[in-house]
């Protein structure tokens, strides 16, 4: 009974070594004098470069929701990090305040772009990341900058934007896009008119991008955010259906661009 006791023991130990470690820590990284403060997730179980991704925040800010997002990319072998558009220690405690924030940035593209970028080069310096098999994703407000950091001409195999805006004052700068372009939309999101849309379809078209767009029923603002609630008719809701199918289409996007 001891010596199959023992034996157990030594199984069981060697099976938790050779589980998988997700390690996260925060990184200062920097755009001209502004310290921005990210987040950083992979599986050190693994060995030898793997594909990055950077991952773009909601309105509010840098947090929770999206470093959890990051922890999900990095069990599935991926090295991800977490972008800081607005800089380290801005994070928005109100609407009024979110709104603020992503009002500087909605209002000046150029800015928007070159933190996006910031974000990028900073991913690009980790040693188990393959430089040629990066993407980029974003929710809500994070999703139209990672859009904006591909119109930038950034080296992307792809970009993947959850219930994001749509809109850029420069669609003429789709022609620089060098990876292809997923988008995850709620069908009844109030807040991406069915104008913007279409606009963006047209300039995805002209500029002759390889994109594809999956609309969710029934879905509004916010769809994959447990913390969005669950009342549709204000506007933003957690739907759990569009929220895993809208991962699962990342995931077959991402077996597709870094194959």
């Amino acid at each position: 009974m001891i010596r199959w006791i023992l034996t157990l023991m030594m199984v069981l130990a060697l099976t938790q070594g050779a589980e998988a470690k997700i390690v996260t820590k925060t990184v200062d990284y920097t755009h001209g004098e502004t310290i921005l403060e990210g987040y950083l997730a992979f599986d050190d179980a693994q060995s030898g470069k793997r594909p990055g991704v950077v991952v773009v925040h909601e309105w509010n800010g840098l947090g929770r929701y999206v470093q959890g997002r990051a922890e999900q990319l990095a069990k599935e072998g991926y090295v991800a990090f977490c972008a800081d558009i607005y800089g380290k220690g801005v994070r928005p405690a109100t609407t009024e305040e979110s709104a603020k924030q992503a009002g500087i940035y909605r209002g000046d593209r150029a800015l928007m772009r070159a933190r996006a970028q910031a974000a990028l080069d900073r991913l690009k310096t980790e040693s188990l990341v393959d430089p040629a098999k990066i993407a980029a994703i974003g929710y809500c407000f994070g999703g139209g900058a990672a859009l904006e950091l591909a119109r930038s001409g950034a080296d992307l195999a792809g970009v993947v934007s959850f219930h994001g805006n749509l809109d850029t004052p420069h669609p003429e700068d789709a022609k620089q896009i060098r990876g292809k372009v997923l988008i995850c939309h709620g069908a009844d999101d109030p807040y991406v008119s069915a104008e913007q849309v279409a606009a963006f379809q047209k300039e995805m078209r002209e500029a002759g991008v390889d994109w594809q767009m999956n609309s969710y029923g029934g879905a509004v603002h916010s769809f994959t955010n447990p913390d969005a609630g669950s009342d549709p008719s204000s506007g933003a809701a957690y739907d759990a259906a569009a929220a895993a199918r809208s991962w699962t289409a990342m995931q077959a996007f991402f077996e597709e661009i870094f194959k």
